[in-house]
């Protein structure tokens, strides 16, 4: 989710779910080392709990990365190789090391000895000529022996010569059984499923297979559906916000950072889709598409569209 699940983007999601795991976009090792660190992994105490995703392919880079990060004070740590990118094949991570999955177990291994929170790896099943069968328990046997306790499978290969990432998302074809097999001969390991969820429904008819499920594009797209989350598999008894109150919830934020010089189509990019499927969303993200690009565009933006919604009164101004 590399340009989406930003800061601005956790903060609106984790009002709506107060328990789902949330992930950072991946972040390289070389900007983490060389870069703004407070721009990049900075975030509000209220993300928890947040993992940061790094990509990287050099051990003692990925371990000083790993290290600045739990200094920051993430949850989880997840190495990324599976990010199909013109941009991390020419740097050697992502996706392309799943041709090299002892280099991935020395990164998780330096990585470990680096942070005292979990170290997680998030794979394809495969890449190019590849045979998932073959190359997605390779993967998971060299990460498990360096310790790692936790793989994230998106169960589709990925297809670094011809197709660009937007194809790689959907053209390569879902194996969801592969993963479940893999869940089957190692049983000790916690074996997430990524890769065309659309619903919780199917969510949860994973999860009879698997440990857990992410949710990318879906969740993006479409974030109230994570408001059922909380009750539906962790048993939470407290009714989630409505649209309007998760609203109404992230006009201070929009205030706040407004004051320091973030742009408003910075934040409302990440709130198209709160009331999609409902009266007057299309409206809505018309508004803001629209207006928040403006120079000097303030937080009315998002109280205008918020009447376009027909069925919901306009939010009051934050405080």
């Amino acid at each position: 989710m590399m340009d989406w699940t930003d800061r601005h983007d956790r903060f609106f999601l984790r009002l709506i779910t107060r328990r789902a795991l949330l992930y950072t976009e991946m972040v390289t090792t070389g900007a983490v080392l060389h870069g703004d660190r407070r721009r990049l992994l900075g975030f509000d105490a209220s993300e928890h709990p947040v993992a940061v995703q790094l990509g990287g392919s050099e051990p003692a880079e990925l371990a000083e990365a790993a290290r600045i990060a739990a200094d920051f004070g993430y949850d989880e740590v997840n190495l990324n190789v599976g990010c199909p990118s013109d941009r991390v094949q020419s740097g050697r991570f992502g996706a392309c090391l799943m041709r090299e999955s002892n280099l991935v177990a020395r990164c998780v291994e330096a990585m470990r000895k680096a942070v005292t929170v979990p170290v997680t790896v998030k794979c394809r099943i495969g890449v190019d000529e590849q045979e998932p069968e073959e190359a997605l328990p390779a993967m998971a046997l060299a990460v498990r022996e360096a310790g790692c306790e936790t793989l994230i499978v998106h169960a589709r290969k990925a297809w670094l010569e011809g197709l660009s990432p937007k194809e790689n998302r959907d053209i390569p074809p879902l194996d969801y059984p592969l993963v479940y097999r893999l869940k089957q001969t190692m049983p000790d390991m916690e074996i997430v499923i990524n890769g065309g969820i659309a619903t919780l429904d199917e969510a949860a008819q994973h999860l009879a297979h698997v440990d857990g499920a992410m949710l990318g594009r879906a969740a993006y797209q479409n974030p109230y559906l994570l408001a059922e989350v909380d009750a539906r598999f962790f048993g939470e008894r407290t009714s989630p916000l409505t649209r309007q109150e998760v609203l109404e919830a992230f006009l201070p934020y929009v205030q706040r950072e407004l004051a320091h010089g973030t742009h408003l189509h910075a934040m409302t990019r990440h709130i198209l889709g709160l009331f999609q499927g409902q009266p007057g969303a299309r409206a809505f993200r018309r508004h803001i598409s629209e207006n928040a690009p403006r120079a000097g565009a303030g937080i009315e933006v998002i109280r205008e569209a918020l009447q376009k919604v027909s069925h919901l009164p306009a939010v009051a101004a934050a405080q």
